[in-house]
């Protein structure tokens, strides 16, 4: 047996790598041939290198378990994937008995073998001993249905077995051990229903079951003439009662029947199922006089059959043994040989003539798993792989005229889809459908200029522009040349078809829509790129067709809004002009039409420059404001209106701003000028007009008010006063009041101002108001201003005034001289007694700074009663000392060294002393009176230095680290 396992692995090798093998000079890329290289048939035989000991009566196959029925009582049983491993089965009857079938489940793990004795007999794979099925003693099996839905390696769940006598039964298998004496393996063995022909009862030929939607189940029998089916639903929870309801219905309810002439004895039935789907799709029944194939629909209420056809038998064939049904096809197995028929045209495809010296061929079966097909003879087993069997299918739709299914069948072949594309484009085109024909050319190789040009002939320009925009939307963003030429094409196109339209009122609808085709062409993202690289040329086709509506919309597109607004300027269209610019709010096209709007709508102008806020400077928009009419009101106060919005809501800072601002208001709204310069304040730093501009525009428009004012900004008081006389003396006065440190300017404003008032208005009692307002002025200071005449009665009271002032002031005088006495006396006497004032210290004291005893080292000792060390005083305030006295210190703490070095001799050293003290150099003494001075200022816990630390950290942040960890 080793040689069938060898031959088997061979086989899959085969399978695994095809042939690949290639004519000499074939290029590999391109739409050449399909057919270059050498293709297998689709059916493909091998011969089983294997000799059966004993006749073969008897072969069936399933999920790559093969059991065979050799001579009178041996069963032969082979896994493919292991089949160097052979298991041989004896039946053990010494009876005079015959197998009359096997039949094997779709797991390949259950088999009955059906004796013609009316007996039954029970193999499991996992078993080495065959057991009987008592239940089933006294019938002929004739077909058995299996249960795929509730099958498992241990029991085959309820399933239907039909007799020779056409009794269904429905039974169920297990292998499961329970009771004391274990169990027969047939459960149960119940009688359902009973096939008949005209003639009475008909062996049950073939049964298969299948469920469909929502446990709808059905039940397809035959019998020699006739094909029954039965469907029920069987809902969850009685599942107790098996296939039951199917066959004990009412006669409304009677099972579907078909039956056909003719009688071959026998008949049989296969079914196709795809692969990942629980029921089958299609089926092939072998009848009398021919095959009825066709489709299974298990949805449909009266039959699941559709799409039925009726292949007949030639009259010169001998009558078929068997038959197998794949996806595209069905075998019939003949004495000496085997048929395949196209199930799309009833063509015979394929013929296998088998030799003599086998023998006649018996059966064949189909692995329903695998799909492999099997036959055998007496002596031999024969195998056919199935090779792409949808290799040709494409050809056989195209050529029914089903392109979709065609096209469904060479998705991963472009030179097959190339030629159904091409072949249903033909189709469309002579049955006048040319939209469909031009979608389908697009898709293929052929040329693009015979395409075109068919198209043109034919004047279908709706078609030719389908298959250019088709042909632009499949070229590669490489090609930029191609898609250039198609664009600029279907512009030109899409603008005749529009300006033919136009023309005609009745095809108003037809025009919207083509307008709305070719703004959606213009607008689409694969021919952005294409049309912003060749705007001129669109521009240019559009101007040539005087479009000037797509003119803009393509502007727009193309986010050319300067064209836009220009556009919308040149017509008149002014609203629409500025409605694109508040659209887009682009600062530079603002700047730029803002001088034309201006000129028309300055209103909505300033609107929507005002909703634009900071994003426009108004520096650049000035030019617009300043081209205005003199008598244009309305430019000039929205001109104002825009401008007060920039220095008010902008807080605008720029002065040419501000200027202008100024000059609106100094030309055309004088009462809104003192107002503004008054709100701009009187500090010259935090104004941002033009001093030296604004008075000299005040002067020229003789806005004296406003010239007084500019001129207290500038700090010109002298002659902001003289100003102010000629307009109002009061305002004078204001501004002679604003030198208020300068006593010598303000007396002389005032001054100013009396002697106006004397010598101009000739008023004695105003100069005496401003005698009065003014605390600098005397009545000696104004007295010259008078004239002779005047008599002294007017100045008896300001002259009396002024000498009581000067008593009092004499009077304040001799006080202050006083209290000044006073106080030195007290000074003299602080002074003395400071002289006298001392401290005792203990000899336990301790230095406040460092906590050792004080007397150890030099020490001062403060009022508040803390004791420091020279050398610990200096390390708490020298750090805490200001920059420049702590360079002081270091100063005098060198000369002090410098001092102290011992002298050659005592006469010399006072020599030494007296030269230097003459020299005027500080002793010793005087040298630590400043160091004192510096450091002993005061305590450093009770006085400022103390104060001043407060915000000081206790640990310095550089040390912060190694301090923290001396803790730990």
């Amino acid at each position: 047996m080793a040689s069938i396992l060898e031959e088997y692995e061979n086989s899959l090798s085969r399978e695994s790598f095809p042939s690949q093998s290639r004519g000499p000079g074939i290029p590999l890329s391109g739409y050449v041939n399909a057919r270059l290289e050498k293709e297998t048939p689709i059916f493909n035989k091998q011969r089983i290198d294997f000799t059966p000991p004993e006749n073969i009566n008897s072969l069936v196959v399933c999920s790559n378990q093969l059991c065979m029925s050799l001579g009178k009582e041996t069963i032969l049983r082979i896994d493919l994937v292991k089949a160097d491993q052979p298991n041989q089965v004896e039946l053990g009857r010494k009876d005079d008995f015959k197998v009359h079938k096997v039949f094997l489940d779709p797991t390949g793990s259950h088999l009955v073998i059906a004796l013609n004795t009316s007996e039954c007999l029970y193999l499991n794979r996992n078993a080495q001993k065959v057991r009987p099925l008592s239940r089933w003693k006294g019938h002929v099996i004739e077909s058995i249905g299996w249960n795929r839905f509730q099958k498992n390696d241990t029991t085959t769940g309820p399933i239907l077995v039909g007799t020779t006598q056409g009794q269904i039964f429905e039974a169920e298998i297990s292998t499961a051990e329970g009771g004391l004496f274990g169990t027969t393996p047939d459960q149960y063995f119940r009688y359902l229903h009973t096939l008949e022909e005209e003639t009475g009862p008909a062996p049950v030929c073939c049964l298969e079951i299948n469920c469909g939607y929502e446990n709808c189940y059905c039940v397809i029998a035959t019998t020699r003439k006739r094909l029954f089916q039965f469907a029920a639903k069987i809902t969850e929870g009685t599942e107790q009662q098996g296939f039951a309801p199917l066959f004990n219905q009412t006669m409304d309810d009677l099972p579907s029947i078909q039956e056909f002439p003719g009688n071959l004895g026998y008949s049989e039935i296969a079914f196709y199922t795809q692969k990942l789907r629980t029921y089958p799709m299609s089926f092939a029944w072998m009848m009398g006089n021919g095959v009825l194939y066709g489709n299974l629909d298990f949805t449909r209420p009266d039959s699941v059959l559709t799409d039925v056809q009726v292949w007949e038998y030639p009259s010169n064939v001998e009558k078929p043994i068997s038959i197998v049904i794949t996806q595209f096809h069905f075998l019939l197995l003949l004495p000496d040989r085997i048929k395949a028929i196209c199930t799309l045209n009833g063509q015979v495809v394929f013929e296998d003539i088998f030799t003599e010296k086998f023998g006649p061929l018996k059966r064949m079966v189909k692995d329903p798993v695998i799909g492999q097909i099997w036959i055998h003879t007496e002596r031999a087993v024969f195998r056919y792989h199935i090779e792409r069997e949808p290799r040709d299918v494409w050809k056989m739709y195209m050529s029914m005229g089903k392109f979709d299914l065609a096209k469904e069948f060479c998705k991963d072949r472009p030179e097959c889809m190339d030629m159904v594309l091409a072949k249903e484009a033909e189709h469309c085109f002579h049955l006048k459908k040319y939209k469909e024909s031009a979608k389908c050319y697009a898709l293929t190789q052929n040329y693009f200029e015979e395409i075109a040009l068919k198209f043109i002939e034919a004047k279908q320009e709706e078609a030719l522009m389908e298959f250019l925009l088709k042909k632009l939307t499949n070229l590669k963003p490489s090609e930029k040349i191609q898609v250039t030429l198609l664009t600029t094409w279907l512009t030109e196109l899409y603008l005749n078809r529009l300006g033919v339209l136009e023309s005609d009122s009745s095809k108003r609808n037809f025009y919207l829509k083509t307008r709305e085709d070719f703004r959606t062409f213009l607008s689409s993202k694969i021919n952005k790129e294409c049309l912003s690289n060749n705007r001129a040329s669109i521009y240019d086709l559009l101007a040539s067709h005087g479009d000037t509506e797509h003119m803009v919309y393509f502007a727009v597109l193309m986010e050319d809004y300067e064209r836009v607004v220009s556009h919308h300027c040149q017509n008149d269209d002014y609203d629409e002009a500025l409605n694109v610019l508040s659209k887009h709010k682009d600062k530079n096209l603002f700047y730029k039409f803002s001088p034309v709007l201006m000129q028309h709508i300055p209103k909505k102008v300033v609107d929507a420059w005002v909703k634009m806020g900071k994003k426009l400077d108004p520096k650049n928009l000035i030019p617009a404001l300043v081209n205005y009419n003199q008598s244009a009101c309305t430019q000039i106060n929205e001109a104002i209106r825009y401008m007060e919005f920039c220095v008010y809501e902008l807080r605008e800072t720029e002065q040419a701003i501000h200027n202008y601002l100024l000059s609106l208001y100094a030309q055309f709204l004088p009462d809104s000028l003192l107002v503004y310069l008054e709100k701009a304040g009187t500090n010259a730093n935090r104004i941002y007009y033009d001093l030296k501009y604004a008075l000299r525009l005040c002067a020229e428009h003789e806005h004296h008010r406003a010239c007084v004012h500019v001129y207290k900004v500038m700090e010109l008081y002298e002659e902001a006063v003289d100003l102010a006389l000629k307009v109002d003396v009061d305002l004078a006065k204001s501004c002679a009041d604003l030198p208020a440190d300068d006593e010598e300017l303000m007396k002389k404003l005032w001054l100013k101002i009396a002697r106006h008032v004397v010598q101009e208005e000739k008023d004695v009692k105003k100069a005496m108001v401003c005698l009065s307002s003014c605390n600098l002025l005397k009545i000696e200071d104004i007295l010259p201003f008078f004239p002779d005449f005047v008599t002294i009665d007017h100045f008896k009271e300001a002259i009396c005034s002024s000498l009581q002032a000067y008593n009092q002031h004499i009077e304040e005088l001799k006080q202050e001289m006083e209290d000044a006495t006073l106080s030195a006396k007290r000074i003299r006497e602080d002074m003395q007694e400071m002289r006298n004032k001392y401290g005792s210290v203990d000899p336990q004291d301790k230095c406040s700074g460092c906590d050792f005893p004080l007397l150890n080292r030099p020490f001062y000792l403060f009022l508040c009663n803390h004791m420091f060390h020279y050398d610990c005083l200096m390390q708490t305030v020298v750090p805490n000392l200001p920059q420049y006295k702590q360079l002081k210190l270091e100063d005098l703490q060198k000369k002090l060294v410098s001092a102290a070095q011992p002298s050659k001799s005592r006469s010399h050293a006072k020599e030494e002393d007296s030269l230097s003290l003459g020299k005027g150099q500080k002793s010793r003494e005087q040298i630590k009176a400043d160091i004192d001075d510096i450091v002993a200022a005061e305590c450093p816990f009770c006085g400022e230095l103390m104060i001043r630390s407060i915000d000081k950290p206790f640990i310095d942040p550089q040390r912060y680290k190694e301090e923290m960890l001396s803790w730990l």
